[in-house]
């Protein structure tokens, strides 16, 4: 195996070795454990802008298979990396290294092993993306979802404490859930491998196809908590809205997780082949999704904290891909994953945003606003305002990126929020025959796509007039180049999508059409044989 093949495992392996590092460095010597953490990131940024074009030049796009232990599957543990995985972890790092460097800034003090804990998180969302079985994808879950506990605690505070706490009731909750439904589909198949058992379910008898959709079932329970279905997801706005800046950002990936473990799956496990557990679950998705972009839009539209209004967005977010999987259409797949990665950017780069446009502004400050529009204040005299010390052009900056955001949220042209939407609708209707006339779940997944971007354009508007033009405090918030940076190389990432949205598109087509071909993938990880050393026989 050549160095390229080695780097699958990278991942997984950096940030682990990276995380325990970083234990018995003193907490006091935060700005190392700080530069070892993002040099690390940065590390593994370069390995899945590397991942995603060996992936690209695949032969036949087929999977780059990495077999721990020397051991083949279905008996030995299996790294696969796809088109799919590969832009999910080159993402995921993207992000983490923003919300790092805008964390060094003061965040990182609130509390203990932040560095520790952010990079543990790491390894378990890449693992999740990289897992080729079941059971480690449970572990991977776990690492994950344990990490994320501490980093929901960090900053402590009595509303952080709440949320944090009902955030682990809840997800413990979930764990259990997911053990159960690998549970019973191993019981019903003989094997967790995610390729094996795409083999093995067309051919189970009516009682083990039985036990094997209810376990099915159980375990997609658990991924709709994470993704935030409604009403599973009633959780995440108080929780996402409670942590730090820097850990809600980051938080934005861990709904995508959910989303992307069920987009795998529904493809790999109940796609054509699977005789006629094919389409498991896509109903619960389509509907499910619906009533999520639904419950998100009205919460979008009642916030008034920008804190509250971000978490709203999320699950409007998510419920628009749950609500694109559960379709049904190859077609669509493209502009969702199109979606997945502009709406994922301009999320994590609003959190980091709210935490420097609300530093200046008193709290409660969002209610007394309402309450002046609607009663007036009381006072014709214009209030003498406090101009606070700040670098020359802060409030235009922080304008410019908050009327970005806006556009990326809203799916105004010419961002690529927009470039999604348009792409996800020309796949739904190119995908419709002459004589396959579009059914009224379309029609309504349709309507709330356009009206929760509408939605989200009327929320934002208010919120930007209230702080920018209207702002009761008049104060500039004090903005550090180390805290902004993050902010404006999301929102450049997004453009440079939009600019490149073409290529983009090209590339999600190959990975849509690999997606629905589950042979592929399946012929990848069965077809990999285990490597034989130089000395051996």
């Amino acid at each position: 195996m050549n160095w390229l093949g080695h780097l699958i495992i990278l991942p997984i392996l950096l940030p682990f070795v990276t995380a325990a590092a970083l234990i018995p460095i003193d907490e006091r010597r935060r700005i190392l454990k700080g530069s070892l953490s993002f040099g690390a990131t940065l590390v593994l940024l370069l390995t899945g802008t590397a991942l995603m074009i060996a992936s690209a030049t695949a032969q036949d796009n087929g999977s780059l298979v990495y077999q721990l232990g020397n051991w083949a599957a279905p008996y030995g543990i299996v790294l696969v990396v796809d088109r799919l995985s590969a832009m999910m972890i080159t993402l995921t790092t993207l992000m983490a290294l923003c919300a790092q460097m805008f964390s060094m800034a003061r965040w990182h003090k609130a509390g203990p092993h932040f560095h520790t804990l952010f990079q543990f998180m790491l390894v378990g969302v890449n693992g999740a993306f990289l897992t080729g079985d079941l059971f480690n994808l449970f572990v991977f879950f776990e690492i994950m979802l344990a990490a994320s506990y501490g980093l929901m605690l960090h900053g402590s505070g009595p509303v952080r404490v709440k949320a944090g706490l009902h955030y682990i009731a809840i997800n413990l909750a979930a764990s259990s859930l997911f053990l159960i439904g690998v549970s019973l589909i191993y019981g019903a198949s003989g094997t967790l491998n995610m390729a094996d058992l795409a083999l093995r379910i067309p051919d189970l008898s009516a009682e083990n196809r039985m036990l094997l959709e209810a376990g099915a079932a159980v375990l997609g329970v658990a991924f709709l908590v994470k993704a935030g279905m409604w009403p599973l997801g009633f959780w995440l706005p108080q929780a996402y809205s409670a942590a730090t800046p820097p850990v809600a950002a980051m938080f934005a990936i861990l709904t995508k997780v959910g989303v992307y473990i069920l987009l795998r799956l529904s493809l790999l496990l109940f796609g054509n082949e699977a005789g006629t557990s094919a389409g498991f679950g896509q109903g619960v998705l389509l509907y499910g999704g619906l009533l999520t972009v639904t419950f998100g839009t009205i919460g979008v539209m009642a916030s008034q904290a920008m804190g509250r209004l971000a978490s709203y967005y999320v699950l409007i977010s998510s419920g628009s891909l749950m609500a694109a999987i559960g379709l049904g259409i190859t077609g669509v797949i493209p502009g969702t994953l199109f979606y997945l990665i502009s709406s994922t950017l301009g999320i994590c780069a609003f959190f980091l945003l709210i935490d420097l446009v609300e530093r200046a502004r008193d709290a409660g400050a969002d209610v007394l606003a309402v309450t002046m529009e609607a009663y007036g204040d009381g006072d014709d005299d214009e209030a003498e305002k406090e101009v606070g010390a700040a670098v020359p052009g802060t409030m235009a900056v922080l304008g410019i990126c908050f009327v970005a955001c806006t556009m990326l949220m809203a799916g105004l042209p010419p961002l690529s929020g927009f470039v999604a939407k348009f792409a996800i609708l020309h796949g739904l209707f190119a995908s419709l025959g002459e004589n396959a006339p579009i059914t009224a779940a379309q029609w309504t997944f349709v309507a709330l796509l356009i009206l929760s971007g509408l939605a989200a354009l009327i929320a934002l508007n208010r919120v930007g007039i209230r702080t920018f033009w209207n702002s009761i405090e008049g104060t500039v918030p004090r903005v550090r180049l180390i805290e902004i940076t993050p902010v404006l190389v999301l929102l450049a990432a997004c453009g440079f999508l939009t600019l490149q949205s073409g290529h983009a598109l090209r590339y999600l087509q190959d990975t849509a059409t690999a997606l629905s071909q589950p042979q592929i993938y399946i012929g990848s990880v069965r077809d990999a044989v285990p490597v034989v050393s130089h000395g051996g026989s």
